[in-house]
């Protein structure tokens, strides 16, 4: 089965989609009403697909932090754990993204005090749970990648997209380390 038999819900007569030997997707350029359809829902279940995001999903998941993927689970571990928790919300983004979790891990690896739990959200996939999680960060304005350190249930530190942007992975991570010192 080729790709663009896969997202091609219909395979009717619309010769601008149903290429059977088509190496990509021409669904993309199908101005089809089938077609239109099913990219619309599909773009408002996710910002992006979770395959595109499932490495850098990983990344983090990998090296032990928590994936919260309901609002209910951001409330149980901000609200329902003592002591310190580490959140980064993750993003596609590469220009800050790219430094962001190397930033996390790092920290993670070299502090001497360190945050009783970790956990990540995924910005534009897990949209809830993100949503919730950026109610606990106000008044912050949302943003993607960031990284809050909350204790007790309060937010006690916050680097935003704007900070993680043009700064190298060590850099972040001093910032984060000099939190986990004042924190935890």
């Amino acid at each position: 089965m080729s790709i663009v038999s896969v997202f091609c819900l219909y395979e009717h007569s619309c010769t601008s989609c149903c290429y059977k030997n088509v190496a990509m997707c021409k669904i993309l350029r199908c101005n089809c009403y089938f077609c239109v359809k099913y990219i619309v829902y599909l773009k408002n279940l996710y910002m992006y697909p979770p395959q595109l995001v499932a490495p850098m999903k990983a990344d983090l998941v990998n090296a032990g932090f928590a994936d919260l993927r309901t609002p209910e689970q951001v409330d149980h571990a901000i609200q329902g754990s003592d002591g310190t928790l580490f959140l980064v919300i993750n993003s596609v983004c590469g220009c800050a993204a790219r430094n962001a979790r190397p930033a996390a891990k790092l920290a993670m690896h070299y502090a001497n005090k360190k945050p009783n739990n970790t956990a990540t959200v995924f910005a534009g996939v897990d949209r809830d749970a993100t949503a919730k999680a950026r109610a606990y960060t106000l008044p912050y304005p949302p943003s993607s990648p960031s990284m809050a350190l909350f204790k007790n249930g309060e937010l006690v530190h916050f680097i935003e997209r704007h900070q993680i942007e043009g700064a190298s992975a060590q850099d972040i991570a001093r910032n984060l380390l000099q939190a986990f010192e004042t924190h935890c």
